[in-house]
């Protein structure tokens, strides 16, 4: 599907599979530092049916083309439901119910399953980002209108990019999620002595409990993750989901055996071992400067395991690889007595009705506010001297 955004300049075209572009022009656009945006990792949850038209995750990305060559990316779906993207619409599906309207399908830009902030709309070197940015947009509306969908919906964007995307006229979202910051630690200890001694007392606490069930734990790293370890991994996932949600999970057996194994050293897995034998993992992506945690996944609970694997081990990894954030994954207030800060994330929306975009303009300006108390009231929370 190819549309005309201005014929001197850019073209427009949406991919119902991004494997209608070579990698090699979709990486060179987007690049390969930041993974989840990799063609390596789109594809692969795509070839694995975890993102299709039957799971609700119909790809439609947009590629920017000037002359024929590709100058700009970015990942597109189309939603039937809203599951799988932390940022909660909910209501505003009920509301379009109430209003006689269909709220799907609407229109998601995002990383699936993955509420980590970063690069949406990626750029080419040397061209203009904010022309790309109003050709996507009019690009995006067009489809919209001519598809009757109700809504796009752009999640966990970088903080300079939503604000360009207010100022176009998106309403704009704000939420809070826990991250741990690097101040140039030289091993875990370093960061402890920023505690006070209560904190730093019951962190410790914390760990020594896992050594004394007799737990290990071991940070394997790409081609050091065997196909045993991906296996036995995806067995503690689909665990960890049932018991949470009472089903196997959003992601399949050959993304974890296939995709996430291919991607080489920006995957990083925690074992933890009983007796020489796994009964609990954690799973992180990485990029030059921050590590991604993403799934954790275990046999049975041990007490304090899930901080270890999910939040000592990074923080550990991070110091020894000098990278410079940890972002955890969405949610979770347990994380500020365990020095992740508080700070605000962002999503941008446009809505195709004026009624009902005038009634979500109002809501996301009060919750603006009242995250943004949230967040201070949450830093007063944190453990440091």
């Amino acid at each position: 599907m190819t549309n005309t955004i201005n014929p001197a300049t850019l073209t427009a075209e949406f991919l119902t599979s991004i494997d209608q572009i070579p990698a090699a022009q979709w990486d060179g656009v987007a690049g390969t530092d930041y993974p989840f945006l990799r063609h390596t990792f789109l594809y692969g949850l795509e070839k694995t049916d975890c993102t299709t038209a039957a799971t609700g995750w119909q790809p439609c990305h947009l590629l920017l083309r000037r002359g024929g060559v590709p100058v700009a990316v970015m990942p597109l779906y189309l939603k039937s439901h809203s599951y799988g993207e932390y940022v909660f619409d909910w209501s505003w599906a009920d509301a379009w119910r109430q209003s006689g309207l269909d709220y799907y399908p609407k229109l998601l830009t995002a990383i699936p399953f993955t509420p980590a902030t970063g690069p949406r709309l990626c750029v080419a070197t040397g061209i203009d980002e904010n022309e790309c940015l109003h050709a996507a947009i009019a690009a995006v509306k067009d489809l919209a209108t001519r598809r009757n969908i109700s809504s796009w919906h752009l999640l966990f964007p970088t903080e300079s990019v939503s604000e360009k995307l207010l100022e176009a006229g998106l309403h704009r979202r704000a939420a809070t999620q826990f991250h741990w910051f690097n101040n140039d630690y030289q091993c875990f200890d370093d960061f402890l002595a920023t505690f006070n001694s209560r904190k730093r007392k019951s962190l410790n606490r914390e760990r020594r409990r896992v050594a004394e069930q007799s737990i290990t734990l071991k940070t394997l790293t790409g081609a050091g993750i065997g196909r045993e370890d991906w296996e036995q991994f995806y067995h503690f996932y689909q665990l960890t989901y049932a018991k949470r949600s009472g089903h196997g999970g959003y992601l399949s057996r050959a993304f974890f055996v296939d995709t996430a194994a291919s991607m080489g050293d920006q995957v990083v897995m925690v074992l933890a071992c009983l007796d020489d034998r796994a009964v609990a993992g954690a799973l992180y992506f990485r990029s030059s400067d921050t590590l991604y945690g993403r799934y954790w996944g275990c046999e049975r609970e041990y007490d304090c395991l899930h901080f270890e694997a999910c939040y000592y081990q990074g923080i550990e990894y991070c110091i020894a690889n000098k990278l410079q954030r940890f972002d955890p994954g969405a949610q979770g207030e347990h994380k500020i007595q365990r020095g992740f800060r508080p700070i605000t994330t962002w999503s941008n929306h446009w809505i195709a009705d004026p009624q009902l975009s005038a009634a979500v303009g109002d809501f996301t300006r009060r919750e603006a506010l009242h995250n943004e108390q949230y967040r201070q009231a949450a830093s007063g929370m944190l453990p440091f001297k």
